[in-house]
């Protein structure tokens, strides 16, 4: 008769992915399932008994919406001017921190302070800055780029670039530490080598620095696409549900929640969400492709 022996690292391994497993079954398998259930009905919220099945209906309707793909194009200007924004800055303080030593504590902690700050907060404190009123605006007059302060929240193409130099200020911090540890990484003698045989500090950069920090960069990539493509809280507060008066702050996932939530369509908002989730994967994907392509 085989018996069966104790092993108490496997028991251990189980106890500690049961609550992962949980986790995935309950907040991502089973609402993917309802979801993809639901884009083959129209359902409203309000009386989901009432639900009818409408095949494919939605998803023709979802392809084929204008609103969609204008929230599609709005939110890809808007990562066109945040991700090299964001990067970049975030990369310059990273820099100067790592120059610094341990002088650097200081403004590591004052720069990380907005992205601990709430959406909410952070806008208010970037709104007063940036109204027709405030610093920015009067200085840009004063200089004579702009002939008057122009409120950008009603105009027809600004809204996505300014909520893109929002989340460029929101978000830099974590950048400029995951960056910094990727600096902190880089062996020394391969900078003090390049010091030897006279490179200048660009030539350091572009040669030595920034190609050793590809891991940090693909992986600061990839999350600014997948978190960009699901922006809310940011256009919701200065937009409301239907993004503004042209329509010029509207997100896919702004349009998601107006549709299933503003006007109780839960059918089409769901087909709208996995529209969403094959255009993220889609884009993670060849984004992956190209900066690794070398690999």
């Amino acid at each position: 008769m085989t018996t069966i022996k104790a092993n108490p690292e496997r028991n251990w391994a189980i106890l500690f992915i049961i609550p992962w497993l949980l986790h995935t079954l309950c907040f991502l398998a089973y609402p993917l399932f309802l979801a993809l259930k639901n884009s083959f009905l129209h359902l409203n919220i309000i009386s989901p008994h009432k639900a009818a099945f409408v095949g494919f209906g939605n998803w023709i309707l979802a392809i084929q919406d204008v609103n969609f793909w204008k929230s599609l194009f709005n939110i890809l200007l808007n990562q066109a001017i945040f991700i090299p924004c964001s990067l970049f800055v975030g990369l310059l303080f990273a820099l100067l921190i790592f120059e610094l030593g341990n002088k650097g504590v200081f403004y590591r902690i004052v720069f990380f302070i907005p992205v601990v700050t709430s959406v909410p907060v952070a806008y208010i404190i970037f709104r007063d800055f940036a109204s027709t009123q405030g610093p920015i605006q009067q200085l840009l007059v004063a200089i004579g780029i702009l002939s008057q302060p122009v409120d950008w929240a009603f105009t027809r193409f600004l809204p996505m670039p300014i909520i893109a130099l929002f989340n460029s200020w929101k978000w830099f911090g974590i950048q400029m530490l995951i960056l910094l540890g990727g600096v902190y990484g880089i062996s020394k003698s391969s900078i003090e080598a390049s010091c030897v045989d006279g490179a200048n500090w660009y030539r350091k950069m572009m040669s030595i620095i920034i190609p050793q920090l590809k891991p940090q960069i693909v992986f600061i990539l990839t999350v600014n696409i997948i978190n960009g493509l699901q922006m809310f809280t940011e256009v919701f507060i200065v937009f409301g549900s239907e993004g503004g008066i042209y329509g010029a702050g509207l997100t896919p996932v702004l349009y998601l929640y107006d549709i299933g939530f503003a006007k109780n369509n839960m059918g089409y908002a769901s087909s709208i969400g996995l529209l969403l989730a094959i255009v993220i994967f889609s884009l993670t994907s060849l984004q992956l492709k190209l900066t690794n392509k070398d690999s």
